[in-house]
């Protein structure tokens, strides 16, 4: 599809595909150009961001020619940047010096909604919003009117906010059925605010805006799952059972063993600890040596080999920052691998919060490559892991030296790119692209091509409206959407802090919405001893088998969708609206369509006993638990534990399987 200019006799418009998406005149000029003054501050990965730009011009005269148009500020100036289509691409450059800011504007139409900027864990239609694009913690409470937001502000700027993620992406997807695609990793901010025009600003010279259409929402998206790059299938192993995320050192293995004998089914166990724990104040931490730590886990290969004997991988923990009083941190900067102060060739260090790190220098080539091999190769592939946590990615500072000269202004949301490419490339090194299996929390675009799959981040162990269980919904709808087809979250949550802890409900509901994930795993939590966990009490693990059970009856539906995901790019969990195209549907962000024959509405309030659950229209969908059929439409469907709303097609040429789900989780 090509872009078109067409003058007008009062400015001129651009096209694709017969939408009109920008209009520029002189009463509303479509680029405005200025010179920005940043201010950037980091405090262990939360970021202020503020500007104070100067010299603000908009652009409203233009001179036409074919599809290049010459913005000026007045009639007989020079022009101060050059407009052009070329190809499905929108291009603009600022031509007056320092000018470094520019500010789209594109058409919006009444009653329009957009849906996109990577993974959104707050609103999953994002009209009426502004979302600045930069990848960081996500914050704890993220709501400024809660006692922890609050607090967590006064501690480290740490409380965050609504538009705050760890993979924000400049993309968003139209009602009007096309998509638009910011190239830039520059700082930008997507701000549908404005009823009449979507504005894009971006912190650089130039910038290429690439736009995508199509007849539907699914075409859109698998479009743009092409351009992205597409991840390959989840293997049969994580797909096949819980994968139980466990801290607890040589102890874990008997824990492991007990769920194994109340039933359980166990794909895998995840050992985050596996390289050694530091205690600090926010909890317990790992400490940053990547490599085996004999003192936690005294003979781990032998018990490595006998999980591998009952059909149970062993999963591990990485990121791409190493702790200064570690081995590997000397090894690295005897090897030229870590990114440089500004004002001396000394190693630039983060601080994590009570220790230290160096950052290695994914920019060179070589560290690339020698973390790729040294450490995720030889310490992680070759000693038996079969997958891991691939943390971190988005505290790459705004003032340190890094090797291919770059900003660091424009290298931050491209990080965790090359983080993920560096786990890509160490598993196919070893010919196990499709069979290890690396999940990351941080990204950007790009990050599809390289990472397998997503996880949600650091949830509050809670359901409040902005950090806990619900978020993690609109996180996997949302990302799915801009190319990412397996996401999961943590069964559980993760952040326990303030008195904040979880309750026998928040786990039991978090079990059943990880048995409906593509991949189902328990985390501990930063609090381990403070919070209750899948084996605190026989009513807790007869649950977490029940939905253990479930989920690996799901593997053969899995399965049909991440191949699907492979041929077509749709994700394994959709919006409502992607196949059935509803307005009334473009905000539900609390239920999920997995896959088209199968509906999921996890109980997300404390307490609840039941749930509205809205069906979208078309043949009747079959309740799970009681093979009860509703009609299309809005119903209060009862909720008790171990029976979450799910509703399924009974024409689906799974529903034999569907309809085994209450038996198996007896079973």
């Amino acid at each position: 599809m090509t872009l078109t200019f067409e003058s007008r006799d009062d400015g001129f418009v651009c096209m694709i595909d017969g939408r009109e998406i920008l209009r520029h005149n002189a009463q509303m000029p479509a680029v405005t150009v200025a010179r920005g003054a940043p201010d950037v501050q980091m405090v262990r990965g939360n970021f202020t961001i503020g500007d104070a730009p100067s010299d603000i011009t908009p652009l409203p005269f233009v001179a036409l020619n074919g599809n290049t148009a010459w913005l000026s500020a007045a009639v007989g100036d020079a022009p101060l940047a050059r407009l052009w289509a070329e190809g499905d691409s929108l291009r603009v450059e600022t031509l007056g010096e320092g000018f470094d800011r520019i500010r789209f504007a594109l058409l919006a139409q009444p009653g329009e909604h957009v849906w996109g900027g990577g993974e959104q864990m707050s609103y999953l239609d994002l009209s009426g919003r502004r979302f600045p694009i930069w990848t960081s913690e996500p914050g704890v409470g993220r709501d400024k009117s809660t006692r922890l937001t609050r607090l967590m502000d006064e501690q480290g700027m740490a409380g965050g906010d609504y538009w705050w993620t760890n993979y924000p992406q400049p993309t968003f997807l139209s009602s009007r059925l096309y998509a638009c695609h910011l190239t830039s990793t520059a700082y930008s901010v997507l701000d549908f605010t404005d009823a009449e025009r979507h504005r894009i600003e971006i912190w650089e010279e130039s910038a290429e805006l690439r736009f995508f259409a199509a007849s539907d929402i699914a075409g859109l998206v698998s479009d743009m799952s092409l351009f992205f790059g597409r991840q390959p299938a989840l293997p049969d192993w994580a797909i096949g059972g819980a994968i139980v995320g466990l801290k607890d050192g040589d102890n874990s293995f008997a824990r492991l063993d007990r769920i194994l004998a109340s039933g359980a089914a166990v794909a895998g166990l995840w050992c985050e600890d596996w390289i050694g724990i530091r205690q600090t104040s926010f909890g317990r931490r790992l400490f940053w040596n990547w490599a085996w730590q004999p003192a936690r886990y005294r003979d781990l290969p032998t018990d490595i080999a006998t999980l591998a004997a009952k059909d149970i991988r062993f999963l591990g923990y990485v990121n791409p920052y190493l702790a200064v009083d570690g081995p590997q941190y000397a090894e690295a900067r005897t090897g030229g691998h870590l990114a440089l102060r500004q004002d001396s060739d000394e190693p630039y260090l983060v601080d994590f919060g009570e220790f230290d790190c160096g950052v290695v220098d994914f920019t060179n080539p070589d560290s690339l490559d020698w973390f790729a091999e040294r450490i995720i190769g030889q310490e992680m592939l070759d000693f038996g892991l079969s997958g891991w946590m691939a943390d971190f990615g988005e505290y790459l500072p705004t003032d340190l030296r890094l090797h291919d000269g770059s900003d660091p202004m424009l290298a931050h949301n491209r990080w965790p790119v090359l983080w993920a490419e560096a786990n890509a490339k160490a598993v196919a090194s070893r010919g196990k692209t499709g069979e290890a299996v690396f999940f990351m929390r941080a990204g950007f675009s790009g990050v599809q091509a390289h990472c397998p799959l997503l996880w949600a981040g650091d949830q509050s162990v809670d359901f409040t409206r902005h950090d806990g269980i619900n978020t993690v919904i609109t996180a996997a709808l949302s990302a799915g959407l801009v190319g990412n087809a397996y996401s999961h979250s943590d069964v559980g949550g993760y952040t326990s802090l303030h008195g904040n802890v979880r309750t026998p409900d928040l786990m039991l509901r978090w079990c059943e919405l990880g048995a409906f994930s593509p991949v189902m795993r328990s985390h501990e939590g930063n609090r381990p001893d403070d919070n209750i966990q899948i084996d605190s009490s026989p009513e807790l693990l007869a649950h977490f088998v029940a939905m253990s059970r479930v989920h690996a009856a799901l593997a053969p539906y899995v399965r049909h969708l991440s191949d699907e995901a492979v041929a077509t790019g749709l994700p394994v969990q959709r919006p409502l609206f992607l196949h059935h195209f509803e307005e009334a549907l473009f905000a539900v962000q609390d239920q999920y369509l997995y896959g088209a024959d199968m509906l999921v509405a996890p109980v997300v309030e404390a307490d609840a006993v039941s749930r509205q659950v809205i069906l979208p229209d078309g043949t009747p969908w079959r309740h799970v638990w009681t093979g009860k059929d509703y009609a299309p439409g809005t119903h209060k469907v009862a909720a008790p534990y171990g029976q979450p709303p799910v509703f399924y097609r009974p024409d689906s040429r799974f529903a034999a399987l569907f309809a085994a789900l209450p038996e198996a989780a007896k079973a």
